[in-house]
């Protein structure tokens, strides 16, 4: 048996059609790596649900992926998965499934997830109670942070540790906070406990709302994380899925060129999309990659590659060849 067997199997056998795509974007990704280029990473969709942190935790721990962007519920997602794992319920036949038993999954407060049921009380309460009062304190003391760093500070602080269900290097998100790598997390009011914030805020339990910061400011950061590392090293754009997750920070180089009008500043040195949203019709997450030559965000010379396939499946695959599984 090869030593590399996933490596091996792609090498062999993804030779044409998306296959080729994902073996190329593989090698284009190590090369990137190896020219001594950084790679900037977005999660879109349910990608900590599908448990992505199986593989993207060990991407971190290896220096693969040097900042990352994701929605608000990729953030939750891992922690909650984190912490009542075993709670979880998975559904099979859940195209089948009548409203009668969406409504009956409601009712024992199991939200659906394409296949998957997250515990409300086990997973989204038990993270409410404590993140709850780093937000406390945090407003009491007049500080504000990014809604990243309250989630790593629940996690660094052993506070959950007591609720692990699964092993926790396979929480990508705890690995971000041990190495303490860039995260941007635009529009993190669309998440549970966004609007768990909100509803703390509404009943004055929280005086400031501005306690967590925003979206601005987060690209006010990406603005000046992107301006520095360019000055010496060029930085790739894996970019899992479409949304807000991807259309936010790439849009970070056309700012700086436009609106600060800092038109040194180097062009993204990479580029894949995994998606399977159509590109027609205008849909702006099915863009292909040319398309962004046009919104000064890639240049002609910018390798591109797009996946159209199924992220849970391209993505484990293409962090098993980086990592030379």
């Amino acid at each position: 048996m090869s030593a590399k067997p996933i490596t091996s199997f792609i090498d062999h056998h993804y030779r044409h059609f998306n296959a080729a795509a994902l073996r190329d974007a593989a090698i284009g990704y190590n090369k990137h790596l190896a020219d001594g280029g950084v790679m900037f990473m977005t999660l879109a969709g349910a990608m900590s649900t599908a448990e992505l942190g199986l593989s993207l935790a060990e991407m971190i721990r290896q220096g693969k992926v040097q900042a990352i962007c994701c929605t608000g519920a990729n953030l939750e997602e891992d922690v909650f998965n984190l912490v009542a794992h075993d709670h979880y319920i998975r559904v099979p036949n859940y195209r089948d499934l009548t409203p009668q038993d969406e409504q009956a999954l409601l009712e024992k407060h199991m939200n659906r997830v394409t296949d998957t049921c997250i515990p409300e009380m086990e997973a989204m309460r038990r993270i409410e109670g404590a993140i709850l009062a780093e937000w406390t304190k945090a407003d009491q003391a007049g500080q504000q942070f990014f809604p990243h760093e309250f989630f790593w500070k629940i996690l660094l602080s052993g506070a959950l540790e007591q609720y692990y269900q699964i092993d926790p290097k396979n929480s990508w998100l705890l690995a971000a906070a041990q190495a303490n790598i860039p995260m941007i997390v635009p529009g993190w009011e669309d998440s549970t406990l966004g609007n768990m914030y909100a509803g703390h805020v509404i009943s004055g339990d929280i005086k400031n709302v501005h306690t967590v910061r925003t979206g601005i400011e987060y690209m006010m950061f990406l603005a000046d994380w992107y301006t520095k590392t360019a000055s010496k090293s060029s930085i790739g754009f894996f970019q899992i899925g479409g949304g807000i997750a991807g259309d936010f920070p790439i849009c970070v180089v056309p700012m700086l060129h436009q609106d600060l009008q800092r038109p040194e500043v180097p062009l993204w040195g990479y580029f894949c999309q995994i998606s399977d949203s159509t590109t027609s019709y205008g849909s702006y997450s099915g863009a292909v990659p040319n398309e962004k030559i046009t919104w000064g965000k890639l240049g002609i010379d910018t390798p591109k590659y797009i996946i159209e396939s199924d992220a849970s499946i391209v993505a484990p695959l293409i962090f098993g060849y980086v990592l030379g599984w």
